[in-house]
């Protein structure tokens, strides 16, 4: 199966495949060879949009950050394939020694050092990947107007901010003729809804702007593997499973289960093809480690929910529940 479709990312030139690769796991829960063969099989399936970030991976001990963006780099110097990818990343976040924040300083240091290791002369979607509150809105979104004027940066996206925090920096943009985000990078998918739903959905819809959400499979607990504590041993990403061995977590694995048996396909494809119906919803960012995890991920493009399914993953779903 192959992704033919392309959404344009809010008001920018980018057009993007409905699922964004998220390279969060390069250099880290895999390695060079496997992080190769992953994005060459999303390529090859039609996909074009791969998310990353300056602080990839500085969790992982023995890592610095960048590791993500230099593999990324690698590959994408090796494929000679970079006009045919929009390639997105982030800064903001801590670095350690090379500091933090959204300041005119670390932006213009970041930015070159993001363009080093991804070898490449231009940013498609730079991202503030958490708000600053002690830098002002006018600093982060003037210097991000200098690097697109430049050349380095073609769009900007903000992750993680709140809804009050986004407008703001919509209109600080209006005021100034400053570029604005033209994408949000909010945590959405069937678990953790009520973050995006209350407030930034509603800014999004109004002010046309891009959503591409992380965590889409809950940290793989939407892929039905994790259904009891002595599941969680079986990946790294278990531990951060556990808050949602629940009755409300359960109960929607139960629905997911149910539609899956009815369409012939699985629970991760149907959790994502879920997030892809929603209107709002540009492109979810999506992980695998494995070949088999991206087909099987790749499938839920062409998987059309009917509205009685999005009723009842609504329901089950639901924060009332």
């Amino acid at each position: 199966m192959v992704i033919t479709q392309r959404r344009k990312l809010g008001r920018s030139e980018l057009e993007v495949s409905p699922l964004c690769f998220g390279g969060n796991v390069f250099g880290w829960t895999i390695d060079e060879n496997t992080s190769f063969e992953i994005l060459d099989n999303f390529i090859a399936s039609g996909g074009n949009f791969i998310d990353t970030a300056d602080v990839y991976s500085t969790w992982v001990k023995g890592n610095i950050g960048g590791e993500s963006e230099t593999i990324l780099g690698k590959w994408l110097k090796q494929r000679k394939n970079r006009d045919q990818v929009v390639i997105a990343t982030k800064v903001g976040n801590d670095m350690g020694i090379k500091g933090k924040g959204l300041s005119r300083q670390h932006i213009q240091q970041a930015v070159e050092d993001s363009l080093q290791r991804l070898q490449t002369d231009y940013i498609d979607l730079y991202q503030s990947h958490i708000d600053d509150e002690t830098t002002p809105l006018e600093e982060t979104l003037e210097t991000y107007a200098e690097l697109i004027r430049q050349g380095k940066v073609r769009a900007i996206g903000a992750s993680n901010y709140s809804a009050e925090r986004l407008r703001k920096a919509l209109e600080i943009s209006r005021q100034h003729s400053y570029p604005r985000y033209e994408s949000l990078q909010p945590r959405y998918n069937l678990y953790d809804r009520d973050g995006y739903e209350q407030d930034l959905q509603q800014i999004s819809t109004e002010q046309g702007i891009g959503v591409i959400n992380y965590s889409s499979l809950c940290s793989g607990f939407l892929t039905g593997k994790y259904r009891s504590e002595k599941d969680l041993s079986i990946s790294l990403r278990g531990s951060s499973v556990k808050r949602y061995l629940n009755p409300r977590g359960l109960g929607i694995l139960k629905a997911i289960d149910q539609i899956a048996k009815t369409y012939n396909s699985t629970p991760t494809q149907v959790s994502l093809a879920w997030l892809i119906a929603n209107p709002t919803i540009t492109a979810p960012i999506v992980s695998a480690t494995k070949v088999e995890q991206l087909n099987d991920i790749i499938k839920s493009v062409n998987l059309h929910l009917d509205q009685d399914a999005i009723d009842l993953l609504n329901q089950a779903s639901s924060s009332n529940t």
